[in-house]
């Protein structure tokens, strides 16, 4: 198995962890702008500014935080007790969803 890089407690309690290998998979592969931003992604997850689910999985939840002129989004699964990490990356606009968290002090 591969060895956990972090894990955080979300916003609604749930445990979400990325490993090294799908860290590096990230970073390396898909979002190199992602590299380093690991305060932010965690950030995100414990205190969003918007939470949605995803219209495709409604397994998979979208974290959003803005940062800026862009959002950093985290893109996580969530099976049982069991969530992870699929994606994270800047973007400048929130996608589709059911809206199911709003931080109303933003």
């Amino acid at each position: 198995m591969d060895e956990v890089y972090f894990e955080v407690i979300s916003k609604f309690g749930k445990r979400i962890q990325v490993t090294r290998y799908r860290w590096n998979l990230i970073i390396r592969t898909k979002h190199p702008d992602i590299e380093n931003k690991e305060k932010e992604v965690k950030e995100t997850l414990m205190n969003p500014d918007e939470i949605r689910v995803s219209e495709k999985d409604s397994s998979v939840y979208l974290y959003y935080k803005k940062y800026g002129k862009l959002w950093v989004s985290v893109v996580a699964k969530h099976i049982n007790n069991d969530s992870f990490i699929i994606t994270t990356y800047h973007t400048d606009r929130i996608k589709e969803g059911e809206l199911i968290y709003e931080n109303k002090n933003e």
